[in-house]
């Protein structure tokens, strides 16, 4: 017999070698319960052992809720609040992104830094011209009746076209000092009349913005139905606060003098359309 083979067979002597596990009363060395046991069922038993306790830890943490007092995992309760928290800073972030994107274009109102565009009143005569298919007819009564219409209509609120028949009043009644001029960027009418006269709102709409500003004094602009804007500036007072409902012809402020761009008590006076300046004159009577 080698000596490979000698270590092998004594290895597995030891390993089967049989004992006995004995419980005695310290006292009164009775012998209360004893068992026979070997390496190999030790080391089998301590294996399973080992097993079980692996198996049932991974059970515990992954389908009981025991599993939040580990130190590591957080709960289940938390995780549904924190998934509900970031849907809504997202939806605050989107609602944040619209404000900033809506304040930027009336800092552009108040600054007159945007483009200009013309919108023709008369559009829908201009497409029944160049139609073919439209054919308009007129005779001396239909002439007589609308030259008494217009006269009639002079003195009236006058209807926008474009903004799908809105009705605008004349905030002030006076002399117009200096006209809408695209070229010049004056996107405004300046209306000369006396200090401390009503300012009319146009047409029903919210106060987005009443404040003081250095150039232009105390400014106030409405937002109207169909994005339609109109400003107000050089204002001796205001009478209403940003975020107030207005009626049509409702009083928001008196003719004044304010800011530092004015030569006298005088209403300057803004239309603005989808973010496009609108010559007030083609739709209201200042006269």
């Amino acid at each position: 017999m080698t000596k490979k083979e000698k270590g092998a067979k004594r290895f597995k002597r030891k390993l089967l070698h049989k004992y006995r596990l004995v419980i005695l009363n310290e006292e009164t060395f009775e012998e209360r319960f004893s068992f026979k046991l070997n390496r190999l069922n030790v080391f089998v038993f301590s294996t399973l052992f080992a097993l079980f306790l692996i198996l049932a830890t991974t059970f515990i943490i992954a389908f009981t809720p025991l599993r939040e007092y580990i130190p590591g995992y957080s709960s289940t309760t938390l995780k549904k609040k924190a998934t509900r928290l970031a849907y809504q800073t997202d939806s605050l972030q989107k609602i944040l992104d619209v404000n900033e994107a809506y304040l930027a274009s009336i800092k552009k109102v108040l600054t007159g830094d945007v483009k200009t565009v013309d919108f023709n009143k008369d559009s829908i005569i201009e497409v029944a011209k160049t139609d073919p298919s439209v054919l308009i007819r007129t005779s001396r009564k239909d002439s007589l009746l609308r030259e008494a219409v217009a006269k009639e209509d002079k003195y009236n609120p006058l209807i926008a076209p474009q903004a799908q028949q809105y009705a605008l009043f004349a905030p002030v009644k006076g002399s117009i000092s200096e006209g809408y001029d695209s070229q010049k960027k004056h996107y405004a009418v300046d209306v000369v009349t006396v200090k401390d006269a009503p300012v009319k709102a146009v047409a029903d709409g919210t106060v987005i913005f009443a404040e003081w500003t250095a150039a232009t004094g105390y400014v106030i602009i409405l937002k109207h139905d169909n994005n339609l804007i109109s400003v107000y500036k050089h204002n001796a007072m205001l009478t209403k606060e940003q975020g107030e409902v207005v009626k049509a012809g409702e009083v928001i402020g008196t003719v004044g003098n304010t800011g530092e761009l004015t030569t006298g008590p005088h209403l300057h006076f803004e239309l603005w359309r989808d973010g496009f300046p609108v010559n007030p004159t083609s739709f209201i009577d200042f006269d």
